[in-house]
């Protein structure tokens, strides 16, 4: 019986992008990735993805700052489950390099091309360990821009595995995994805040005006309403979306695909 390959089997990914259908395959997955219907069913088709890069590990990150102190991480993980325990424990949020390049870059870079920073150092070894010896780092940049920062980071035992010139290949398709993971992300903390916040059709038409810049005697106009009436609206919306104000609530709203 033939045995599936891995990385561990692999001394380059040079000798995996060299087989046959090797992007095609890749591409063909990720459709069922983008439309899993929950999150269980999307980390097993980015496992199931990861395998066919030949990568051991994979972990997808985002980040949605709502305002100036207020900030919400959301992840996928396809790995070692003691990383995400050292992850929190170790509070790597503030000190991921990962994050630190989506956050300033869009083009995806290997493990070793990071400059690593000393507070950052814990993060990496332990990671090395937990089946990031080798890594490729992906953004996954979003419209928002910093506002809302997403990277994707694929681990290999091997130590040298992102290391040839393979890596070339699999920049291509990781990039397209990277921007599957977003989207699938993007649908479900949208459908996650409708549901629990209850926003109405006729908010969102409300949150489309504040982010004109439409003021409440124009709304009010327009909807054959009083400014006052518009007013008590908003502050309900605000309410809904645990927003201070009306732009506050009309940020949020686009930051989670509301808008």
């Amino acid at each position: 019986m033939k045995c599936s390959t891995t990385s561990a089997d692999l001394f380059s990914i040079s000798e995996l992008t060299r087989e046959p259908g090797y992007s095609s395959k890749i591409l063909e997955a990720l459709p069922r990735l983008g439309d899993a219907q929950d999150a269980e069913e999307a980390v097993e088709q980015f496992r199931k993805t990861l395998h066919l890069m030949g990568a051991d590990a994979g972990v997808f990150l985002s980040v949605i700052r709502d305002d100036a102190t207020r900030t919400s991480y959301r992840s996928l993980l396809a790995c070692d489950a003691q990383w995400a325990t050292e992850y929190t424990k170790g509070g790597w949020y503030a000190h991921d390099p990962w994050l630190r390049h989506a956050l300033h870059n869009t083009e995806p870079v290997r493990g070793t091309e990071l400059d690593v920073r000393p507070e950052e150092e814990a993060f990496v070894n332990v990671s090395s360990r937990l089946g990031f010896a080798s890594s490729l780092i992906v953004p996954a940049p979003s419209a928002a821009g910093m506002s809302r920062v997403a990277v994707m980071t694929m681990g290999s035992h091997n130590l040298r595995f992102f290391d040839d010139a393979g890596v070339v290949a699999t920049r291509v398709v990781a990039r397209a995994l990277a921007m599957e993971l977003n989207r699938w992300l993007h649908r479900t903390i949208r459908q996650e805040l409708l549901a629990r916040s209850g926003i109405t059709p006729d908010d969102l038409v409300l949150l489309r005006h504040e982010e004109a810049g439409h003021t409440s005697k124009r709304i009010g106009t327009v909807l054959n309403i009083e400014p006052t009436t518009v007013d008590c609206r908003f502050q309900r919306v605000s309410a809904k979306l645990d927003a201070p104000d009306r732009r506050s609530a009309a940020r949020v709203a686009r930051l989670y695909g509301l808008l």
